[in-house]
């Protein structure tokens, strides 16, 4: 399976600017045979654009997530859209379980190739250090596991990563590659790098981090890019710097198989 991992330029605010250059993005993915797109988190308000989001908040039946379920059948790839501000009043009243009746969340959905929405995921761990996540967000209670081209896919998001019992959780559910649609500013580089390794390593499980790039004045903030592929031996098989790119990468199951039985760690968790 072919992923693009879609390392956007996100200008804080700037949602249809955003969604055009996701778009024509995915659109260049599918024409070079990519199998799945992935998008940052939050990549149509912007990740430290906290005032914006009341603003910019959808429910799930939005024409949003309309325009995106046709962007993945349009193009024939599946998608799993980064994240987005999710009013959870407006999901709530047109049926959808939520975690709660009011508020927003960070929410990632994934479409399949036909448009069909497979799973939504709201991101459990919300970022209160110097941030106003954990304050203006309802923290997700569900987790994402979706089977598409022989792997089985699970979603975090971001900060979700300094977590690895989440991780552990969704071993338990089968999940050999990990999608990790992020926002991860500078200074820390080297936490960024290292816990997705670390993720790959000790679940022998791809993971697919996929960061964004770009300035935010008004939080002096900016994303630090480096989305990286690592194969189930924490070996980075495909790596970008901090530029807007969009990176491509090989993942098969057969390599998840072949790594779990030649060195079957996971058989000797207690």
């Amino acid at each position: 399976m072919q992923v693009a991992a879609i390392q956007l330029d996100i200008e804080p605010e700037a949602v249809e600017t955003n969604l055009d250059r996701a778009h024509e993005a995915i659109i260049d993915a599918a024409t070079a045979g990519a199998d799945l797109a992935v998008l940052p988190e939050q990549f149509c308000v912007g990740f430290f654009a906290f005032d914006a989001y009341p603003t910019h908040a959808v429910g799930l039946d939005d024409g949003l997530f309309d325009r995106l379920a046709e962007l993945a059948a349009d193009n024939g790839i599946a998608l799993v859209a980064g994240s987005v501000v999710e009013s959870l009043a407006d999901s709530a009243a047109a049926g959808y379980d939520v975690p709660a009746t009011e508020g927003y969340a960070n929410t990632s959905v994934f479409f399949d190739r036909d448009g069909t929405r497979r799973s939504i995921y709201r991101k459990h761990h919300l970022f209160g250090y110097e941030s106003a996540e954990s304050e203006l967000l309802v923290p997700g209670d569900s987790l994402s596991v979706v089977e598409f081209e022989g792997l089985t896919i699970g979603t975090t998001t971001c900060y979700d990563l300094r977590f690895p019992s989440l991780y552990r959780r969704l071993l338990d559910r089968g999940v050999d590659c990990l999608v990790v649609p992020s926002a991860w500013p500078y200074p820390r580089i080297e936490h960024w790098e290292t816990l997705g390794r670390a993720r790959a390593i000790e679940n022998l499980s791809y993971v697919i981090a996929v960061n964004g790039s770009g300035s935010f004045s008004a939080a002096d903030a900016t994303l630090c890019g480096r989305s990286t592929v690592y194969d189930p031996w924490g070996t980075a098989r495909a790596a970008a710097g901090d530029e807007p790119t969009t990176l491509t990468a090989t993942v098969e199951p057969a390599v998840v198989d072949r790594v779990r039985s030649s060195f079957p760690a996971l058989a000797d968790r207690r």
